[in-house]
């Protein structure tokens, strides 16, 4: 079973000149790269762009767990709303051919 997190590729607002418009892309990928580290969760693959947004895989863990990290994600400040999840599995034809889940807005608790 692999989730799928969906966040919408949308630039965070008030940024300096020049700064990346992006900088929940990298909280995001250490977020979940520590929970890599600590055996909660696995990094299925590279996070990449998908139909206007940025999606990223977890694996490594029952789906009320796998979910649960999504929701904490959808949560980290600078995030997008709209974030969402896809269930699937690690052979999908494309992206979000799995069930859709809304994310709630509390989860994962470290």
């Amino acid at each position: 079973m692999v989730v799928e997190i969906h966040v919408p590729l949308l630039p965070t607002p008030n940024l300096p000149e020049g700064a990346y418009p992006f900088p929940w892309i990298e909280e995001i990928e250490d977020f979940l790269s520590d929970l890599e580290e600590q055996g909660d969760v696995e990094v299925f693959d590279d996070g990449e762009e998908h139909e206007g947004a940025y999606v990223f895989f977890v694996t490594g863990a029952g789906e009320e767990e796998l979910l649960a990290v999504a929701s904490h994600v959808a949560t980290l400040p600078g995030v997008p709303a709209g974030t969402f999840a896809v269930v699937s599995d690690d052979e999908p034809e494309e992206f979000g051919l799995g069930r859709h889940v809304v994310l709630a807005r509390s989860g994962y608790k470290p």
